[in-house]
């Protein structure tokens, strides 16, 4: 009987997931990571120990908390505030999961001599032709999450298993109800997991402190009004600025160095070429030199994607040139390429 480590988040999804795989005749261990709490002591959304443990319960199933403070602070509250600060628009979610989550599981599962570890996403891992793994979206796009593994790598696929990526929410809800899972009607969080009030702009000036007002500028440097500060703006917003135009104006860009929000009508915003970094690789091995690659590529979570060409444009940048433009490309976001069969190729971060 195969041992695997599933991480409990305290939701319905991971908790149907651990006991998925428990019907399948597997040992299952239920972790929870300890990554993050407020100043009051209130636990992120993702390591609610309280539910995890009613979870582990029904289940009965063995169940420990591992401490991930550390690792977590390093790799996405810190960074989040230092993208908020250069202008960018951070995707902590995705950097979570490659050095936190799969990380902290895996070295969960080789002390506890698991071959495995398992997590609640809405994806399926798969090993294509050529030998590699990725992992293709869900049966029911409206919860796929393939989008937020595109950082994962080789090693950490080959060890993973997720049940839940040919079943809808409705289903998983249903299977919760049926076998008591406590948690079976409990609300998705939309919320980031350390911003539990939604204001990321909030957390970013508690950890950073105070960002100057600055300049609302056009698209040629001339002055339209006073901004709050940088980190209170992404590229495409419309609501809230807090400026009178007489017509719909955009955020079309954020420059930190200036300490300018540059706007646009809406027109100004769509673009047929993205270039990103920071790339990785799942399906495919690299992108060479001279090569032109087909690919649906998705520039936001939300963004359903747009067929395209990806050419290496540099040692460590892909351009990605759409078939058709796409709305608010916002740097510091992730772009992530599908192929044909809707299996993951890789991504970068937009520059």
């Amino acid at each position: 009987m195969s041992k695997v480590i599933v991480g409990l988040s305290g939701g319905v999804d991971s908790a149907v997931a651990a006991y998925l795989l428990k019907v399948a005749g597997y040992d299952v261990i239920g972790v929870t990571l300890k990554n993050w709490e407020s100043k009051t002591g209130e636990p992120g959304r993702c390591c609610e120990i309280t539910e995890a443990q009613r979870i582990a319960a029904a289940l009965d199933i063995s169940y420990f908390v591992k401490n991930a403070f550390d690792s977590f602070r390093e790799y996405v509250t810190e960074p989040f505030v230092r993208e908020y600060a250069c202008g960018r628009t951070p995707n902590p979610c995705v950097e979570c999961n490659r050095y936190v989550k799969w990380d902290e599981m895996m070295q969960a599962a080789q002390h506890m001599g698991a071959n495995y570890i398992a997590t609640g996403h809405y994806a399926t891992v798969t090993r294509l032709a050529n030998g590699r793994y990725t992992v293709k979206q869900a049966d029911h796009a409206e919860k796929d999450q393939t989008y937020m593994l595109y950082r994962l790598t080789q090693e950490q696929l080959a060890h993973t298993i997720m049940p839940l990526g040919k079943l809808s929410k409705t289903e998983v809800r249903k299977i919760a109800k049926e076998v008591g899972i406590p948690v079976a009607n409990k609300p998705d969080s939309q919320e980031i997991c350390f911003v539990p009030e939604g204001n990321y702009a909030d957390f970013v000036e508690e950890e950073a402190g105070e960002f100057p007002a600055g300049n609302f500028v056009d698209e040629d440097g001339n002055i339209l009004g006073k901004h709050k500060g940088i980190i209170h703006y992404t590229v495409g917003q419309r609501k809230g600025l807090g400026i009178a135009m007489g017509h719909p104006v955009f955020v079309k860009k954020i420059d930190a160095k200036k300490n300018e929000v540059v706007l646009s009508e809406e027109g100004a915003l769509f673009s047929d070429t993205v270039v990103v970094n920071r790339l990785n690789f799942l399906g495919i091995e690299d992108i060479k030199e001279g090569e032109k690659i087909r690919a649906r590529a998705r520039i936001r979570y939300h963004h359903s994607g747009e067929w395209a060409t990806l050419t290496r444009s540099g040692a460590e940048t892909v351009t990605i040139t759409f078939d058709s433009p796409v709305r608010a490309a916002s740097p510091g976001q992730s772009a992530v390429f599908y192929d044909e069969d809707n299996c993951l190729l890789g991504g970068g971060i937009i520059v």
